[in-house]
């Protein structure tokens, strides 16, 4: 490999972990927040008014923060780990970024799929009854999206500090 073909690759790798970097996070910062204001809580118990609808992407909705950014998270971390590669010293923290990644894109697409419709999405919020399995279990896996995001955010951290210390 020529220098000029192994400078745009480490470029590149680079890059991936600043947008991987940012974009976890986002996700980490986001979920630290939805949990310490409860807002499964006050979004699952809303009646829906024209202010208000409950929809993914209504008022108080989070899809409308994520939403731009969210289906970057995985691709940039695995990105970062195949552009980075070539680099044993950061190899390991890329895949537990990756790993991570996937983690929490995996408990993300489970809560879309089967939590967020039944308490938030629904025409009426669900009863009092429905409504806090629901929630127990939504913040059950909120968890696991919480410290995948934090795994994450850390690897890639750590990785870019070792890139940036050893150019």
């Amino acid at each position: 490999m020529n220098d000029d073909s192994h400078l745009r690759r480490v470029v590149f790798a680079d890059r991936l972990l600043d947008v991987a970097e940012f974009t976890h996070a986002h996700w980490f910062f986001g979920n630290l927040y939805e949990v310490l204001v409860k807002v499964p809580h006050r979004l699952a118990s809303s009646e829906a008014s024209s202010e208000l609808p409950r929809s993914p992407f209504g008022a108080g909705s989070p899809g409308r923060y994520y939403a731009p950014i969210a289906p970057i998270n995985a691709p940039a971390a695995f990105g970062a780990l195949v552009a980075g590669w070539d680099r044993p010293s950061t190899r390991v923290p890329l895949i537990v970024a990756a790993a991570s990644s996937a983690t929490g894109a995996a408990a993300t697409a489970y809560v879309l799929r089967f939590l967020n419709p039944k308490l938030f999405f629904s025409p009426l919020p669900p009863g009092e009854d429905q409504r806090r399995p629901l929630l127990q279990r939504w913040y059950r896996i909120h968890a696991v999206r919480l410290i995948a995001s934090a795994v994450a955010l850390a690897a890639i951290h750590h990785a870019r500090t070792d890139r940036l210390r050893n150019p």
